[in-house]
């Protein structure tokens, strides 16, 4: 179900409706469907999955952490992927991790802050942002921001203290958070039968063969350990002379 031929067939479904949009074009539309990431851990899996859009002349929204342990959005790779996705036709946005914060004044500011630090360090118009695992508060606030998007305001995405089958939404929200698909898969009565249609995709949960979720998790750690060590090897001249036993010592991964 994780696949990139499980992927594709979704693009399919959309493409075939002539409804995709990204967040402005949707904004007074009466009919829409956005296709949405929210890049975690790994922006290689994100360029990767973006790859097979561009296959199917397909683009979509991405939003990338600013505070992530696991990658350096400002990293020179980072970036030269990132800007040749924007160049590409991609749509780049902020995805705003709360980190502790409650007061609603002071995320508002700090949302401004971080877009506008993420254009001037790129160069190009960012200005739509989606929250990390956000709150029900954060979610009933309704964000606005003058000239700025929030994936979660309610033009985009219908807030319900609780959701069952029978809860009344304005749009059809569905996630693949944790390895399964909240709130529906996106098969082809789900995205015909509802006039607005925002779908949340996790890059790093996709790769092309699909793994369950425990096997992609062990495939990422690999991915990300090996990007550990080519990094040492690259900045630091000793390293070279501990890789072969390091490798022999089975401390890092094979490549595959």
């Amino acid at each position: 179900m994780f696949s990139y031929d499980d992927y594709r067939e979704i693009i399919r479904l959309i493409q075939a409706t002539g409804r995709q949009a990204g967040y402005r074009e949707a904004l007074g539309r009466d009919r829409f469907i956005i296709m949405r990431h929210d890049v975690e851990y790994s922006v290689d899996r994100a360029y990767a999955l973006s790859k097979v859009e561009e296959s199917m002349d397909f683009t979509s929204t991405w939003f990338f952490q600013w505070t992530n342990n696991s990658y350096n959005i400002l990293s020179r790779k980072n970036m030269d992927i990132i800007k040749d996705m924007q160049e590409r036709g991609h749509r780049i946005g902020l995805h705003f991790a709360l980190n502790g914060m409650k007061d609603m004044e002071m995320i508002r500011k700090q949302i401004k802050k971080e877009i506008g630090i993420l254009q001037e360090m790129f160069g190009f118009q960012i200005d739509t942002f989606s929250i990390h695992r956000p709150s029900r508060d954060v979610l009933r606030e309704n964000i606005r921001l003058p000239g700025i998007l929030n994936a979660y305001q309610d033009d985009f995405f219908t807030f319900a203290e609780t959701v069952t089958e029978d809860t009344p939404v304005r749009v059809k929200y569905m996630s693949d958070a944790n390895h399964i698909w909240r709130y529906g898969y996106p098969d082809e009565r789900n995205i015909m039968d509802h006039d607005r249609v925002q779908i949340l995709v996790h890059p790093f949960a996709w790769s092309p063969k699909g793994y369950d979720n425990r096997d992609n998790y062990a495939v990422l750690i690999r991915e990300k350990y090996r990007e550990l060590v080519e990094s040492i090897n690259n900045e630091c001249k000793d390293f070279f002379e501990y890789k072969e036993e390091f490798l022999r010592a089975g401390l890092i991964p094979e490549r595959g």
